[in-house]
């Protein structure tokens, strides 16, 4: 598990590979990975944006963004958590991902960036 906080705001990921949905012969490699949000801070947030760096071991680096997160937007509370599943296809058995949320405290109205860690997305028979 990858971990990092924010603004007290702590994002984690586990992440695996998903072999049904993976074609390693046509260069299709497919990782799934689910986030933990929790809100430890004093503010109420809502998520409104996500931006992803998305790296392969042929040195290529994908940016992907939009609203929210898998067609949502959460709002939580102070002490709330949001949990969601997602997934990612590489052209090589190794790659990583890392980025950030944009969130906006209510009531101020402050937009604050929290960092999503960086995860390695290896196909399992290259770990030891």
């Amino acid at each position: 598990m990858k971990v990092a906080e924010t603004y007290d705001i702590v994002i984690s990921v586990v992440n695996e590979y998903v072999g049904v949905q993976s074609d390693p012969s046509k260069g299709e490699y497919f990782f799934a990975y689910r986030i933990n949000i929790q809100n430890n801070s004093d503010y109420t947030v809502k998520l409104l944006r996500r931006k992803w760096f998305i790296a392969d071991s042929g040195h290529e680096i994908k940016e992907v963004e939009g609203e929210g997160v898998v067609g949502l937007q959460p709002v939580l509370k102070p002490g709330e958590f949001h949990a969601y599943m997602s997934g990612c296809q590489l052209e090589t058995e190794i790659g990583a991902m890392w980025g950030f949320y944009i969130f906006e405290r209510q009531y101020t109205d402050e937009r604050i960036e929290v960092e999503i860690p960086r995860f390695e997305l290896i196909a399992p028979w290259l770990n030891n």
